[in-house]
């Protein structure tokens, strides 16, 4: 049985989203529950359903034809997968949660696990996946799946980040281009670039930071400056307490620089997103997703560079969508068959080839000619290989403390005094916690 499901997608006010939507939730079947209804062809096969958010269109493409083939060579276990909207995912995980009624596979952004954690709706997977799937598996994507003792996740790709540029527009002004994280720009450095590219350009804006994108990209795509500034958006030790960390002196002076390019006139509104396409700027700081575009863009000009040192060493973000198996599985082994086929080299490729991501295996990015060792992209495989990446906080708070920051960042962005901004955050992000009892572990 290869039934595919695309869930509509809703922007009903909460209440009357939970009461429609969670009397369809039941009807959706979970493990091996509804056997008894099946058609004669699948009746000893194990029902596995999973849920997957309804991304790019070659994606879902590749993701069916997983299933179908997944399905066609495994005579007992057949998956039933359901597609939900991006936009709505959360939400709806969230409200399928609160009926019982999850899914046995569930894909899901990856900052999100540990709240689901917290909630006691993932099984760890270190007992149900072969230890050397696992030890394939890219060390970024391994620590994010990772909470208290446990593996909660897997990701058949990871993300990262950069700064793109024209080689001709850097040579000349005689600038370095840097040939790894560890040789990456320092801020000193970066802000000298920055200055003799405006004195080049009519306008002076020669640098896009994706401001029309908003949302969790200013976590993402920001977060790391903290970081290699020694700075960050919680206390990781013990995830009890922002305050000292994210409004530390380290922090404000970090977010200063980015405060400062955009007041000086550095930075591109970009509000077509064609910035760095069209010509209007030299760099360009974004993701691994936007190398085809500007791949046909620029060709032989284009380079791509880490992002600059605050301090502490470049750092850059990570983490992707992720598979986990819920409480409300049944069948577990049966579940983590599917996974495991998500994760063999030829399937990690197949996506990877349609959506640009960073394979998530050692052995995938040893194939990929991309991200291979002599690829175009291999920057953003080396830097979660070689610990450069730093997954958002692990901890149930993180909801909180992304909205906190995203909230900062548009304040720092339009003007506001950035200790100020960081300081609001960090009081949001504690109250949070202490509200949560420190959002105590309570599986094990």
């Amino acid at each position: 049985m290869n039934r595919i499901v695309i869930m509509m997608q809703t922007c009903l006010p909460r209440l009357m989203y939970l009461l429609l939507v969670l009397p369809l939730m039941s009807l959706l079947p979970a493990c091996d529950r509804n056997n008894d209804q099946q058609d004669d062809t699948s009746k000893d096969a194990i029902t596995i359903q999973a849920w997957a958010h309804a991304g790019q269109a070659a994606e879902r493409l590749v993701l069916k034809k997983q299933v179908e083939q997944f399905n066609q060579q495994t005579d007992d276990i057949d998956i039933e997968l359901t597609f939900v909207p991006e936009r709505d995912y959360n939400a709806q995980v969230q409200a399928a949660a609160l009926a019982g009624d999850l899914p046995d596979i569930l894909e899901f952004d990856g900052p999100y696990l540990y709240n689901y954690i917290w909630q006691q709706q993932l099984l760890p997977l270190e007992t149900l996946l072969p230890a050397a799937v696992i030890d394939d598996l890219l060390p970024s994507i391994v620590v994010q799946g990772t909470y208290g003792q446990h593996l909660y996740s897997v990701g058949v790709f990871d993300s990262g980040l950069g700064l793109y540029a024209r080689k001709s527009a850097l040579s000349r002004i005689n600038a370095r281009i840097p040939q790894s994280a560890a040789d990456a720009w320092r801020i000193a450095e970066f802000n000298n670039i920055l200055l003799k590219l405006a004195q080049q350009d009519d306008d002076g804006a020669v640098l896009d930071l994706k401001l029309n994108y908003g949302g969790e990209w200013f976590t993402y795509g920001f977060s790391p400056v903290l970081q290699s500034a020694g700075a960050d958006l919680i206390d990781r030790d013990s995830y009890q307490h922002s305050r000292g960390v994210l409004n530390s002196d380290a922090a404000i002076a970090a977010l200063q620089y980015v405060q400062s390019w955009i007041q000086n006139g550095r930075v591109d509104p970009n509000l077509d997103d064609a910035a760095f396409v069209s010509g209007r700027v030299a760099l360009s700081w974004v993701g691994h997703w936007e190398y085809s575009r500007y791949k046909q863009a620029w060709q032989d000009d284009l380079v791509i560079l880490p992002l600059p040192d605050f301090g502490e060493g470049s750092r850059t973000g990570q983490g992707s969508w992720n598979w986990g198996i819920t409480t409300r599985c049944a069948q577990p082994q049966a579940a983590a068959e599917f996974i495991r086929f998500l994760l063999q080299t030829d399937q990690v490729l197949a996506m990877s080839n349609v959506n640009g991501a960073v394979p998530g295996t050692r052995s995938a990015v040893q194939r990929s000619a991309s991200y291979g060792e002599k690829g175009e992209l291999h920057l953003f495989a080396d830097q979660l290989l070689q610990g450069v990446a730093v997954p958002r906080p692990r901890t149930p708070a993180y909801p909180i403390i992304t909205t906190a920051f995203q909230q900062a960042f548009q304040q720092i962005r339009n003007g506001a005094n950035v200790k100020q901004a960081l300081d609001k955050a960090a009081t949001i992000i504690d109250q949070d916690i202490r509200d949560n009892q420190g959002y105590p572990f309570l599986t094990e």
